[in-house]
């Protein structure tokens, strides 16, 4: 599995390489330069009296920041480069709009979603009860864009006004899982596919046995997918003066709809309900201008934005106070791996790590583990879930709260704790086992390679050169079969149910939280700020601190986050970035490519489970 991984990780690096190697050479000097004059003091922050406070969001939401080598940051950041996803911490969001209600000088909050690229619907949901909340102080919440895609347009739904461009649109079409299929490919490359599960809804290994989802995959992935769509639906409802029967749920109505307006897609978001006005971004300037007056230029508003307002309220240093008693957190996010990873996959002896590190700590009385994961090695998962158990005996409770997902593998570091939260729009479930190896003797017998030799016994009959012993996939089945068996064990002893009635929800389908509840796989429903006060509630806690415990980083990754994260640094290598269209292009070519495959290529090269069996949910990624 781990030479399958690696060749497949080293022909998507060779795609990037070209690109990377020309943005490399252009910038070499320039970061040279650029470092030696970082040193000179950040700007300051000054907020006017009766300002916006424009939340121009950039990136996808995520409970977590991926690590990323701060020199690739800065690079991909000045060249607006896909090679690292822009991230935004959901509890950065969270922090602003609860500091800027109750900051004076902010009087209007301007949602400029334009830059927002992704968050399941349980970030989109606590992003808009804030809002909600900001509202309660009576300030003014405005939307305004150019187009609104759909998780754009749910947060959007809460501000007192939306406004879109004259030319722009709206885009609601609900939600869909289309994962790539690769069989035809890998038939043709010749490499022999030896498949092991269990479930039969465990779809994870379908991408490699066939080229459609198959029927009971549909069926499950339908009915947790219509769930997820009527909670939008019914969220957008509560704020918008318009029944649920205004969704477009079939292309006909789409059409009857925009041959009203004559195609025109401004008109029709306006005409169905969707924007309260159109305007330009001129007329949008101009009536905030009125609202709070001119900035010190005069060619504008008074505004702060996002990062620079984050900035002005996150203190220089993080003190902890060492007297109170305290509730850590631990984020789980990313695919399940074996060994050290760092912050964007979950390690199993890295998040063990955290976990022990909570244990040990004499102020910490209780624990939340955040999970957003659709799983992966089952082997990492138990370790994770070891760890949960220690920190039980030690005699502190442990409270799971889900994200966008905990399926599988990420149910798995769920089912021992105290308790079990979730959001209603949480995908979890997917209780099922497979294992998957790839043998290439029919691939090197037409290049002309062969294998052949002894050993001293027929249990060394297995290679990726020379196949598998059907003998010995027998024993691989027998072992996945008792892998599954072992997760319905551990699910129907931690949860108080029988194996049974495990087995009969179980076999890989997947739920939301509102439908897992039914069957007793999950406590509550709630975010974290719910799953925190649950925990301090079980360690009777009346007074207590929130701290999130995470993976350090070393005095040389410290210092050069600090150089290359610089607003400076940032400004220098804007301005001194250069713009050709053959970069662009080179740009725009890799990064259409890597949306889907890169997800399923870098799934494929963390499979590292030293039993070669993973709890994974692949069908857990949707599109919005």
């Amino acid at each position: 599995m781990n030479l399958i991984g690696k060749l497949f990780k080293g022909l998507w690096h060779g795609l990037n390489f070209s690109r990377r190697l020309v943005l490399n050479l252009l910038f070499l000097g320039i970061i040279v330069g650029v470092v030696i004059s970082a040193s000179s003091t950040k700007d300051e922050v000054v907020i006017d009296d009766s300002s916006v406070l424009r939340l121009n969001l950039q990136g996808a939401l995520v409970e977590e920041l991926t690590y990323v080598d701060p020199f690739d940051a800065a690079l991909n950041d000045a060249t607006n480069s896909n090679d690292q996803p822009k991230e935004i911490l959901l509890d950065d969001v969270l922090r602003v709009i609860n500091e800027a209600k109750h900051d004076n000088r902010i009087q209007v909050l301007l949602l400029d979603l334009k830059g927002l690229r992704g968050g399941h619907l349980d970030k989109l949901r606590s992003i808009a009860i804030a809002i909600e909340d900001f509202k309660e102080s009576g300030k003014q919440v405005l939307a305004h864009g150019s187009y609104y895609s759909q998780g754009q347009y749910y947060l959007a739904s809460k501000a007192d006004s939306i406004s879109l461009h004259p030319y722009g649109g709206v885009d609601i079409r609900g939600f869909a899982t289309y994962p790539l299929y690769f069989k035809d490919a890998l038939e043709k490359l010749k490499v022999t596919q030896h498949i092991f599960r269990v479930g039969t809804y465990k779809s994870a290994v379908e991408p490699f046995i066939r080229n459609s989802m198959s029927e009971p995959a549909k069926e499950a992935s339908k009915l947790w997918l219509n769930e997820l769509w009527a909670q939008y639906k019914q969220d957008i409802v509560a704020s918008r003066s318009f029944d649920v029967s205004n969704f477009d749920e079939t292309t006909e109505q789409y059409l009857t709809k925009i041959e009203l307006v004559d195609g025109d897609y401004a008109q029709y978001a306006l005409s169905n309900g969707w924007v309260d006005t159109l305007k330009t971004d001129q007329q949008l300037q101009q009536e905030l201008i009125e609202l709070v007056g001119k900035n010190k230029s005069g060619k504008s508003y008074k505004q702060v934005s996002f990062n620079k307002y984050l900035n002005y309220i996150t203190p220089a240093v993080d003190m902890v106070n060492p007297v109170t008693e305290k509730v850590a957190v631990i984020v789980a996010r990313g695919n399940i791996v074996d060994g050290k990873q760092k912050a964007g996959r979950i390690g199993g002896e890295s998040t063990a790590a955290l976990l022990k590190k909570a244990r040990l700590d004499d102020k910490v009385k209780a624990v939340v583990l955040r999970i957003d994961s659709g799983g992966g090695s089952m082997f990492a998962s138990e370790i994770i879930r070891n760890e949960v158990l220690a920190i039980k005996e030690a005699g502190k409770p442990v409270v799971a709260s889900m994200g966008s997902v905990a399926a599988s593998g990420g149910y798995w570091i769920a089912t021992s704790a105290n308790e079990i939260w979730a959001s209603p729009s949480t995908i979890t479930g997917s209780i099922g086992v497979f294992g998957l190896i790839m043998t290439f003797e029919n691939a090197l017998n037409d290049l002309g390679i062969y294998s052949d030799g002894v050993a001293t016994t027929e249990l060394h009959d297995i290679s990726l050169s020379r196949g598998l012993n059907p003998q010995l996939a027998q024993v691989l089945q027998l072992g996945v079969e008792n892998a599954y068996d072992k997760f319905i064990s551990v699910v129907a002893n931690s949860r108080g149910l029988e194996k049974s009635a495990v087995d009969k929800v179980a076999q890989g389908r997947v739920w939301t939280a509102t439908q897992a509840k039914e069957f007793g796989l999950i406590d509550n429903l709630g975010d974290k700020k719910d799953a925190i006060s649950a925990a301090a509630k079980l360690a009777n806690l009346e007074f207590y601190d929130i701290i999130t415990i995470e993976q350090t980083l070393s005095e040389k990754e410290l210092l050069l986050r600090e150089i290359f994260g610089s607003a400076m640094v940032h400004d220098t290598l804007s301005a001194l970035a250069p713009q050709s269209s053959l970069l662009k292009l080179i740009e725009q070519g890799f990064g259409n490519i890597s949306t889907d495959l890169s997800h399923h290529l870098t799934t494929l090269s963390q499979m590292n489970d030293p039993n070669g069996i993973y709890t994974q949910c692949v069908v857990c990624q949707i599109t919005y």
